[in-house]
């Protein structure tokens, strides 16, 4: 492990860095003032598991020599000024968990990648804060295969543990339990802490907010059944929203603030029986508020600048047909706002530990 971390170095990072991925499992240089481009990793056979550069000033393209590294599974590039198209290549790792892109000057389409194998490990995939533009592919998101696995969900059914299951007091379900009191902590700045240890926990989310997406919201969104959190947030998406979200059996947190979505809220979200968090506001949503399961626990924030809707939480009532009807759509003003998600990663399991703040 090479751990540079926090320090005051500046310049570029050295080639001949990418040579010690041959032998180092961990490489994190976080927080520094490092710049100029991200040298070639794995070059060679490598046994790079782990790559943290965020919070520098690297800027650049991605170099094409990540695809080499096979076993890689954590990739943090937050707060850098790269400027590069998605890097749809990285799809073909087969370790590939944790992907967060977000700060940088990404940007272009999702356009969908033709690899055989897509993402099939990708628990967290973090693109906000963007340059991303168009609408989403509906196979994009089908590719997703960890995000579809019900296996995720399984924190759900298990409230408890046993006292002779020590796995379990010391894994699963307590570091799952905390992830949601975190979740329930607030709506617009959620902070969410991940304790990564040998493998990753069953934690998934995907963060696409405060971007340029634009269309409607795909039908391929309701397969990730095992999905925790959804940020679509701070776009353009228009349409009405997708029946088959209710799918989305896992979800806990699902935030479309901000677009220019309308039509009725789907009856059928009622079935999102552990949402904690939502986040419909300033949007064209019209008609009644579903009534039931969850829906009965969100205040008025949750639908905060959608003025045709009725309904509990809010004093509208709905007691007549020509209330449920829209009035002249609004657009909605895009408008800055503080990081929605607030990542604090901690890799255990390595000796003395690494940070990922």
């Amino acid at each position: 492990m090479l751990d540079l971390s926090k320090n005051y170095f500046g310049g570029i990072i050295p080639s001949c860095l990418g040579n010690f991925s041959r032998g180092i499992s961990i490489i994190n240089l976080q927080k520094n003032s490092l710049n100029g481009k991200i040298p070639d990793f794995c070059v060679e056979l490598s046994s790079l598991t782990t790559l943290a550069l965020n919070d520098n000033k690297l800027e650049g393209l991605l170099p094409r020599s990540l695809v080499n590294c096979t076993l890689l599974r954590f990739l943090n590039l937050v707060n850098n000024t790269l400027n590069d198209l998605f890097p749809h290549r990285l799809s073909v790792l087969p370790e590939l968990q944790v992907l967060i892109l977000r700060s940088n000057r990404f940007y272009g389409r999702l356009d969908y990648s033709m690899a055989t194998s897509s993402f099939l490990s990708l628990q967290i995939l973090d693109l906000s804060k963007n340059e991303f533009t168009g609408p989403f592919p509906n196979k994009f998101f089908q590719s997703f295969r960890r995000m579809k696995l019900v296996a995720a969900s399984q924190p759900h059914q298990k409230r408890g543990c046993d006292d002779a299951d020590a796995n379990c007091r010391e894994g699963g379900y307590e570091r799952f339990h905390n992830y949601k009191k975190i979740m329930k902590v607030t709506m617009k700045r959620l902070e969410i802490e991940l304790d990564l240890d040998k493998s990753l926990t069953d934690f998934t989310l995907i963060d696409f907010s405060n971007n340029q997406f634009n269309g409607r919201i795909p039908e391929a969104h309701g397969e990730l059944n095992a999905l925790l959190v959804l940020n679509l947030s701070h776009n353009s998406l228009n349409d009405t929203l997708p029946p088959s979200l209710a799918n989305m059996a896992a979800l806990e947190s699902l935030d479309l603030s901000s677009n220019k979505l309308g039509g009725r809220i789907p009856s059928k979200f009622t079935k999102l029986t552990f949402l904690e968090v939502l986040n419909l506001s300033k949007n064209n949503f019209f008609g009644p508020i579903p009534v039931g399961s969850q829906f009965n626990t969100f205040d008025i924030d949750s639908y905060a600048g959608n003025s045709d809707l009725c309904g509990f939480p809010l004093s509208k009532k709905c007691g007549s047909e020509e209330e449920r009807k829209p009035q002249t759509p609004k657009l909605v003003e895009d408008e800055d706002s503080a990081i929605p998600f607030i990542w604090k990663l901690v890799m255990m399991g390595y000796g003395c530990g690494v940070c990922w703040d």
